[in-house]
């Protein structure tokens, strides 16, 4: 498998073996082997792995959350898509911090008009309750059998309900045109107040999914907020 994705908090030797932090990796080693990982945004070295035919599945965030709010280029999404289809390899979109209109779209794939074979999505579904999905295609479904995949968090009464209440709130007319707006003069309000400040390398992002890049640690930042 190959893995661009910086996957928070997992709690499985699988999803644990598709993250690079070494902080989530340590405690449990050996994780699972077969991982591969690549620069974000490489199409060179992506391209050329996959079309080794030896990688079952492609795991990318179409933006990066705990890597630092880098957002994929359409040409490099487009490249994964077209390797992936060539070779029969799963494309996989991890949009638990990205998606769920969190960039003024729904998914944050539908901004650059490619679609994975599979994405995850988790607690932001049910507004920080417990909760895990993941959405398949048609062809992938039609190899998933009864008891294939399961997860302890995937559902219940409660949570599905939450997730039911989230969906019906983002789906309401102007809600993600909202988010886009509020996005885009948050982003204009921290440039124009950071203008300056030797610090600031970048502010970054889309819609209410921003980042402040700084050429110092952001630790002591954070622990003051």
């Amino acid at each position: 498998m190959l893995s661009m994705s910086t996957i928070q908090s997992p709690k499985t030797i699988g999803a644990l073996a598709l993250t690079s932090k070494e902080q989530y990796r340590a405690p449990f080693e050996p994780v699972m082997p077969g991982v591969t990982f690549l620069e974000y945004g490489n199409i060179q070295s992506a391209t050329e792995l996959i079309q080794k035919r030896k990688i079952a599945a492609v795991f990318v965030e179409p933006i990066q959350g705990e890597g630092g709010i880098y957002s994929a280029t359409k040409e490099f999404l487009q490249s994964l898509r077209v390797a992936c289809d060539e070779t029969g390899t799963l494309l996989v979109f991890d949009e638990i911090q990205c998606g769920l209109g969190r960039t003024g779209h729904l998914w944050a794939h539908e901004a650059y008009g490619v679609y994975p074979d599979i994405m995850t999505l988790a607690k932001p579904l049910a507004g920080g309750l417990p909760i895990g999905a993941v959405l398949v295609s048609e062809r992938v479904a039609a190899a998933v059998k009864h008891g294939d995949h399961g997860s302890t968090f995937a559902g219940g009464p409660l949570v599905c309900n939450a997730a039911i209440a989230v969906l019906e709130k983002i789906s309401r007319t102007g809600f993600l045109a909202n988010v886009s707006k509020k996005g885009q003069y948050f982003k204009e309000l921290l440039i124009q107040k950071l203008r300056g400040n030797s610090h600031v390398k970048e502010v970054r992002g889309s819609g209410l999914i921003v980042g402040i890049e700084l050429d110092v640690s952001a630790s002591p930042l954070v622990n003051a907020c």
